[in-house]
């Protein structure tokens, strides 16, 4: 699949850009993306949730009826889960959420994400470039002319940049993320995927290993 490579001014340069049908042009595996996916999310999660049982909450350990002879149930104190202000039986406590998934099973989502997008000609390729300062204006009015202004897109460098992810920190709607740390998740979240010619080629190294 070829694509044309745009710069910064949203003009064509007159260059092409191979995309690698072994990463970009896969039969998609959809069971893959969403173990991807569920594992992102699953890392992501804090796990700090608590909630108080019999023994943690404050409140007198008096029996409060007899055990026999009221007519009515049993009753102990007045922590007792099935009272008003009670312990909660069986509540969450703090756990990791983490699960381990195989190399194969995460390339094989990644070049499946990628592929979707591909499908749905979602993909554009700029041309490498840098910020000497973070520019927020500069980055939106790439966006504008790139006619990318207002969609969900993330764009993918060769390389972490400190000034171009200051740039596009402000846009809710736009992500930057190194070639390296690209994900299932990140790619499907994605209106459009937006990478620069380097990137291309440090993607197709990283998933072709």
């Amino acid at each position: 699949m070829k694509l044309n490579v745009f710069n910064r001014k949203g003009e064509e340069t007159g260059r092409t850009v191979e995309l690698s049908d072994a990463v970009f042009g896969i039969e998609p595996n959809d069971h893959a993306i969403y173990l991807d996916v569920k594992q992102y999310m699953a890392n992501n999660r804090q796990g700090t949730h608590k909630s108080k049982e019999r023994s943690e909450v404050s409140g007198s350990t008096r029996k409060l009826i007899r055990q026999k002879g009221s007519g009515g149930a049993r009753r102990g104190d007045i922590n007792s889960p099935v009272l008003v202000g009670g312990g909660r039986v069986f509540g969450p406590r703090p756990r990791d959420y983490s699960f381990k998934l195989n190399k194969k099973v995460k390339a094989l989502a990644r070049r499946s994400a990628l592929s979707y997008k591909a499908k749905e000609n979602s993909i554009m390729v700029v041309e490498d470039f840098t910020m000497d300062t973070p520019k927020t204006k500069d980055f939106l009015s790439m966006l504008k002319v790139l006619k990318l202004d207002g969609k969900k897109m993330l764009l993918v460098l060769p390389e972490s940049n400190h000034f171009v992810s200051l740039s596009a920190r402000n846009l809710p709607r736009a992500k930057v993320v190194a070639a390296s740390d690209l994900n299932t998740y990140k790619v499907m979240d994605a209106a459009s995927l937006v990478l620069t010619e380097q990137s291309v080629a440090v993607i197709e190294k990283l998933l072709n290993a």
